[in-house]
């Protein structure tokens, strides 16, 4: 008798935890976006950014629970932007040094923002280490090597990468080739070595379907956010 009403509870709390999790997955969304159009840059790049970073995992053999957080990460790296003034932000010049110290600050006031939030803590690997280098010379840690967060020296990879294919107001898209070259002279200073051969496996055709493109490729990232965040959740095996 007590096996119907148990299996309606337990439907009905899986349909409320999908719901909660479609909420969490659009906040994510939203703020990335804003952010995004914060820094004059285009939504586009986190999905790019977003999709680079979680083919280099699967390459890699990441488990599910670090991809989840490498997806959350790439959509929130700058979200400490949002606390930069414009005139610094904004300035279409190259920033002096007393500006650029202020710039750093984007990391810590990214981390305050995130750390406020249960679901989306996981993050913070991504948001407080993306400037690490793999030499200790970034900041705001000085982490070096294998100190800094593997999801960091991920998205690193798939940031620059993005940055150097996409045209921006101060800069063209470099062609494919020139990008990776440009990759491959930060090798083991910037970027960590076996992380960006398993990059290099992949990225031609990466770059080919999404390189540059200022296109949402919403159905891409619904296909990786099924995958990650979905599966298994809407149905109950007895």
């Amino acid at each position: 008798m007590l096996y119907p009403v148990i299996l309606r509870l337990t439907r009905r709390i899986t349909e409320f935890s999908v719901q909660l999790l479609e909420a969490n997955l659009e906040t994510l969304e939203t703020l990335g976006s804003a952010i995004a159009q914060r820094d004059s840059d285009t939504n586009a790049h986190n999905y790019r950014v977003s999709i680079y970073a979680v083919r280099i995992g699967e390459a890699l053999g990441l488990p599910d629970q670090t991809i989840r957080s490498l997806i959350k990460g790439s959509f929130l790296h700058d979200v400490g932007k949002i606390g930069i003034p414009d005139e610094i932000l904004l300035k279409p010049g190259k920033l002096d040094e007393k500006e650029f110290e202020i710039m750093k600050t984007h990391v810590e006031k990214g981390h305050e923002i995130i750390k406020r939030s249960k679901w989306l803590s996981d993050a913070l690997e991504v948001v407080q280490s993306h400037h690490e280098k793999m030499t200790g010379k970034g900041y705001p840690e000085r982490l070096a090597g294998g100190g800094i967060p593997i999801t960091a020296r991920i998205f690193t990879i798939a940031d620059v990468f993005d940055a150097l294919t996409s045209k921006r107001p101060y800069k063209d898209a470099w062609p494919f080739e020139e990008a990776m070259k440009i990759m491959n002279e930060g090798r083991g200073t910037d970027f960590d070595p076996l992380l960006l051969d398993a990059f290099s496996g992949i990225a031609k055709p990466l770059y080919d379907k999404f390189g540059g493109k200022e296109e949402i490729f919403r159905d891409e990232l619904v296909e990786i956010i099924t995958k990650y965040f979905h599966e298994g959740m809407d149905s109950l095996e007895y």
